[in-house]
């Protein structure tokens, strides 16, 4: 993490002039690649710093997450990609040798990985038909984040095979795909969320195999990284406060003399620090948890449904109200300070937080959840 910090400076920098462009987030996910932060994805047996278990080194991966979404929530969500993509591969069926390409270009390379999941919107389920050597792929898929990368980045993507769910990994200069470009939404501007069409794209036999069966702590652990994301936004909007308010003569009323004697910016930096301490304490826990496995998957469930509700909530209770903090000169461009909301609101809205209560509550009666794979993508 001493590395990580001292990336801070330049990966918010260039987040910042990602999000005013509406650029991809090449530089970041580059300086994070050559520090070796990559390693945290890739199973020792290969070169790596993941041990212990399909969920080993968990701490490490959310901590890093908040780490890198307080400098530039568009970068935390490119590296979750990579994280969570590399969990699935390397615990897959993909053979050895395949495995070992994925590890050295994730190490070397930077490779960037995209979870080329979602078809919200689309015309209909990507599919897959065999022909000799492997299988081609044909559909569109409707976000792709982590894809501005191009060149020999991988695409892993969900797909149907003789009507059967089934994954397979296609580098992002194939010709067969048509990259829309179409990304450009408020927030998490750099993720280059984009839609791909797949037209008969051919996948080599290993480079494309059935997905695993679910392990029971997968649904906590994603929600573990969607909170991270949110929690670092909210910790990157809390500490870019501290620092506006350090150097710039500013109080709430007039007969407070600065900062330092004004109780009303200290009572909202208070409460905007205890929301975020106790969001960070329970998504450390849970993680805890599921890395070691020592809790019965269903509760771990539920309290990673507790800690994406606890991490999002904080997390957009201290983007929203840094300008309350900072007030009007603090609405300057030259801050961009609203990019902090703009990425929590953004990521936010992915899925419903009321859906996520739902669960808790309904457990909270009946001491049960739902079937978790229902919603969970194919």
């Amino acid at each position: 993490m001493t590395t990580l910090r001292s990336l801070r400076p330049h990966l918010s920098e260039n987040g910042l002039r990602a999000d005013t462009e509406g650029t991809d987030v090449a530089d970041n996910m580059r300086l994070i690649g050559e520090a070796g932060l990559n390693r945290l994805n890739v199973p020792v047996e290969f070169g790596g710093l993941w041990d212990g278990g399909p969920w080993g080194g968990l701490r490490e991966v959310i901590d890093t997450i908040v780490a890198l979404s307080a400098a530039d929530g568009s970068t935390g969500q490119c590296w979750s990609a990579n994280a969570l993509v590399s969990r699935q591969l390397f615990l897959s069926g993909l053979p050895q040798a395949t495995k070992k390409q994925l590890a050295d270009e994730l190490i070397h390379d930077s490779r960037r990985l995209v979870s080329s999941a979602s078809e919200a919107g689309g015309r209909g389920p990507v599919t897959a038909r065999r022909v000799p050597g492997g299988i081609v792929v044909n559909g569109t898929k409707a976000f792709n984040s982590n894809s501005g990368g191009g060149g020999r980045d991988l695409l892993h993507v969900r797909l149907l095979l003789d009507g059967a769910p089934y994954q397979a990994l296609v580098r992002l200069d194939d010709p067969g795909l048509t990259l829309a470009h179409d990304w450009d939404n408020m927030g998490q501007r750099g993720t280059d969320s984009q839609t791909i069409t797949y037209t008969d794209v051919f996948v080599p036999d290993g480079w494309h195999l059935p997905p695993l069966a679910i392990d029971p702590y997968l649904m906590s652990a994603v929600l573990l990284t969607h909170g991270a994301l949110l929690q670092g936004l909210g910790e990157g909007a809390h500490e870019a406060a501290i620092g506006y308010l350090r150097t710039v003569t500013r109080s709430s009323m007039p007969k407070f003399a600065s900062v330092l004697e004004d109780p009303l910016i200290h009572r909202q930096l208070g409460e905007m620090s205890s929301d975020l301490a106790a969001a960070r304490a329970l998504l450390t826990s849970v993680a805890t948890e599921i890395e070691t496995q020592s809790a019965d998957p269903v509760e771990a469930g539920v309290r990673g449904f507790r800690s994406k509700v606890a991490s999002t909530t904080a997390g957009l209770r201290a983007t929203a109200r840094i300008h309350d903090l900072t007030g009007a000169r603090g609405t300057a461009n030259r801050y961009r300070f609203d990019r902090f909301w703009r990425n929590a609101r953004t990521f936010a809205s992915h899925d419903s937080l009321d859906a996520k209560m739902a669960f808790i509550g309904a457990y909270e009666v009946s001491g049960a959840l739902p079937n978790l794979a229902e919603y969970l993508p194919v």
